[in-house]
C-alpha cells in the first residue's frame, strides 16, 4: 500500500505515539469474547493518526478459533456474503476499540458484544499486511450484522461511529 493512502499504523511504527499514562498498554494480553472464550492476544494497536487515537486492537488469533471458522464465507457473493476465504497463514484480526472492555485486574480484553462464532468467521490478514479501508467496512459489517453500513463510507467521520467511542482506556495517546 502506498504510504500517503495509509489509514491505520502499528503504535510500534510511531515512535513519537505511545499510550498515556493513566491508561494500560494491553499488547500481550488475553482477549475473550462474550461467553469468555479466548480467541487471541493483543499483538499491537492500531492508531489513525488524523483522529489520534487507536482505534482498534490487533489480535493474533488463536488456533482454535482459525480450526472452527474453516470455512469462512463459503456462500456466493451473490448471497450478500462477502465470498472469500481465510487463507493459510492469516491469523489476525483486528477489533473496533468501542467493542472492547479492559479487566485491568486480570490483564484481560473482554469483547462482550462479540462471540467466537462471529470471530471465527472473520475476515483475518497476515501481521506484516496494511490494513485497507474496505477491510474495516467490512469487518464493522460482520461484528455487527448489519450489512446496511454502505461502502461509500468515507474515512473522513468514520471513526466517529459508537464502535470507537470509548472514553475510558487506550483513547489517548501523548
Amino acid at each position: 500500500m502506498i504510504e500517503k493512502n495509509k489509514n491505520l499504523y502499528k503504535l510500534d511504527e510511531l515512535p513519537d505515539y505511545k499510550v498515556a499514562k493513566n491508561y494500560s498498554d494491553v499488547r500481550g494480553w488475553d482477549v475473550k469474547d462474550a461467553n469468555n472464550r479466548t480467541i487471541g492476544k493483543v499483538e499491537n494497536l492500531l492508531v489513525n493518526k488524523i483522529a489520534e487515537r487507536v482505534v482498534y486492537l490487533d489480535v493474533e488469533v488463536d488456533e482454535s478459533i482459525i480450526e472452527e471458522g474453516h470455512n469462512t464465507y463459503q456462500d456466493s457473493v451473490s448471497a450478500g456474503v462477502h465470498g472469500f476465504l481465510n487463507e493459510e497463514g492469516e491469523n489476525h484480526l483486528i477489533i473496533p476499540i468501542g467493542m472492547s472492555m479492559i479487566d485491568e485486574k486480570n490483564k484481560v480484553v473482554k469483547t462482550n458484544r462479540i462471540d467466537s462464532s462471529t470471530f471465527a468467521k472473520a475476515k483475518r490478514f497476515r501481521k506484516e499486511d496494511d490494513i485497507d479501508f474496505p477491510y474495516e467496512l467490512n469487518i464493522i459489517r460482520h461484528y455487527r450484522g448489519d450489512n446496511t453500513i454502505h461502502s461509500s463510507n468515507s474515512v473522513e467521520g468514520f471513526y466517529d461511529r459508537e464502535e470507537f467511542s470509548n472514553t475510558t482506556h487506550l483513547r489517548d495517546l501523548e
